[in-house]
This record gives structure tokens, sequence and C-alpha cells, in this order.
């Protein structure tokens, strides 16, 4: 056994222990925290995002320095960016975000909502030059 070893802690969260709320990566979405950062040691964030704002220009083009990173997305849909491939992805699409690849989010529905799961907890995005010139247009939300 590794005596160096984060100690991990039982965490049970449900939905009426947490709120969504903004404050998170991107001013457009809010955030449910699921307890997993502090259950972990900060080993890996598990978070509910979900549409707040429309559209407008998305998150630009951007990576993440982290080990592991998947979107599972629970309701509606969002339209990635994922180097040079426009990727839809729907309720009840898993992506598994490989570390470093380039990706742009840049299309939503309304009721848009994903769970998160990334580690390590406190991952850095770094904004990234544009792999291509080509971006598809936002669909406005009527």
């Amino acid at each position: 056994m590794n005596t160096h070893a984060t100690v991990m802690k039982f965490s049970h969260v449900k939905p009426t222990d947490t709120k969504f709320e903004s404050g998170g990566l991107r001013g457009f979405f809010l955030y449910r925290d699921l307890g997993i950062a502090e259950a972990t040691g900060g080993q890996v964030i598990a978070h509910l995002v979900k549409a707040d704002k429309p559209p407008s220009e998305g998150t630009g083009w951007h990576r993440h320095d982290c080990n592991f990173q998947i979107v599972l997305m629970t309701k509606g849909w969002a339209k990635f960016m994922y180097e040079d491939k426009v990727t839809l992805v729907e309720a009840g699409d898993c992506v598994h975000q490989r570390p470093g690849i380039t990706h742009y989010l840049f299309d939503y529905s309304p009721d848009m909502e994903y769970l998160e799961i990334v580690s390590p907890a406190d991952f850095k995005t770094v904004d990234m030059p544009a792999p291509t010139d080509y971006v598809p247009p936002v669909t406005p939300w009527k």
C-alpha cells in the first residue's frame, strides 16, 4: 500500500445538497459541485454543467492540462470542434477528451446539461490558436 496516497472519503451528495451556481470556468454556464474533489483530496472533480445564457462566442479555442476528462451529456445537445472536426454531442453521448486536445464549444441547446469528470480537480485551461479557420455558426435560441 502506498503510504503517500491521498486518503479518499465517502461522499453522497443529493440534488438538494448543492445548487447550480455561477462563478465556474465559463460565465454563460452554471455549475453544480458533486463533492468529488473534496472526497478524493483533489484527485478528481465531477460537476454538472448547464446552459445559463444563449451562446454568443462560445468558449474559444483551448485545451485542458489534465490526465483524464469525460463529458456525459445528460440533457439537450452541444456542438464542439475537436481540432478540425465538428462533433454534435447529444443527451446520452459520452466523450473522452484526450489530454491536451484543442477544442472549442461553440453552440448548445437551452436545456443543455452535462456531467464533467476531470483529473486532477485543479486542472488548468490554456487558450490555444485555432487549428482551423472554420467554425460553424451558432443556432439562435428561440
